[in-house]
């Protein structure tokens, strides 16, 4: 069984920053791409960042200079750092993996996620 759980998440005030991680746990061959999705009430969900296996990473305009994906292949961890945020970024936050397991082979998973909540 696969879990994926994300953490950092919080109340921060516009311009401060959050460090989202997203941990991936149970019999992992492989995570492939992975990235982080919002949602706000109201709005539709959508990516903000995604990062592959070998590294190539993708952004959300919206988030272009303030957020950086990385990951931890070691650890199975994958964060989101969230610089000079904006009330607009208020979210829930998803982390989301195409992951492969020796008897379930490619999936895609998701967290419950974690709130963030930008105050202006």
């Amino acid at each position: 069984q696969v879990h994926v759980v994300e953490s950092g998440g919080g109340l921060v005030q516009a311009g401060g920053s959050l460090r989202l991680s997203c941990a991936v746990s149970g019999d992992i061959f492989r995570l492939n791409s992975m990235g982080w999705y919002r949602q706000a009430p109201g709005k539709q969900r959508e990516l903000v960042a995604s990062i592959t296996d070998g590294g190539r990473i993708n952004y959300a305009d919206s988030v272009k200079g303030r957020f950086t994906i990385s990951r931890d292949n070691v650890r199975n961890t994958i964060y989101l750092q969230m610089n000079s945020l904006k009330p607009e970024d208020t979210g829930v936050y998803h982390c989301n993996g195409d992951i492969v397991t020796r008897h379930l082979g490619e999936r895609v998973y998701w967290g419950q996620g974690t709130q963030v909540t930008v105050s202006s």
